[in-house]
């Protein structure tokens, strides 16, 4: 048995993409189009496993949007998706610079928290020791719920 990847439901694709891609960093490594089904699958994998084969590949995250609208109520019963970063300084900063509000701010250099334009909470954890706590990171409330 092998873990190969995490469904998630998006409503605005686009947004979407450009939060995992633009911003937190993902890749797509394919999509399909379903036409008699009415949704699109786009397959994303961190860049360091782009390069790898699908079956070398850690597991990917699935953005499923269904064309046809529908409310989609975001549970705590999920939890959250977990990426390590090689400095989470510069990625926080860079989904803050892109509008992404840092729901738990890397205080202690090691681990922050933020959401999806769907409201997925996304885990960001330093690669490595905790980087040395600075500001703003330093004295930023937690915002929200993660």
């Amino acid at each position: 048995m092998r873990f190969l990847h995490t469904m998630v439901r998006v409503t605005d694709l686009d947004a979407s993409l450009h939060f995992y891609c633009d911003l937190l960093g993902l890749t797509e490594v394919r999509r399909m189009e379903n036409e008699p089904g009415r949704f699109t699958l786009v397959f994303l994998a961190a860049p360091a496993d782009v390069e790898r084969s699908a079956a070398e590949r850690s597991p990917e995250v699935e953005l499923t949007f269904n064309w046809d609208p529908e409310p989609y109520d975001g549970g705590r019963n999920f939890g959250h998706l977990a990426y390590k970063v090689a400095d989470i300084h510069a990625a926080c900063q860079r989904l803050m610079d892109g509008g992404v509000i840092i729901n738990r701010p890397p205080r202690d250099g090691r681990m922050a928290f933020v959401r999806s334009p769907d409201g997925i909470s996304i885990e960001l954890l330093q690669e490595g020791p905790a980087l040395t706590p600075v500001e703003p990171w330093l004295s930023m409330p937690n915002t929200g719920s993660w």
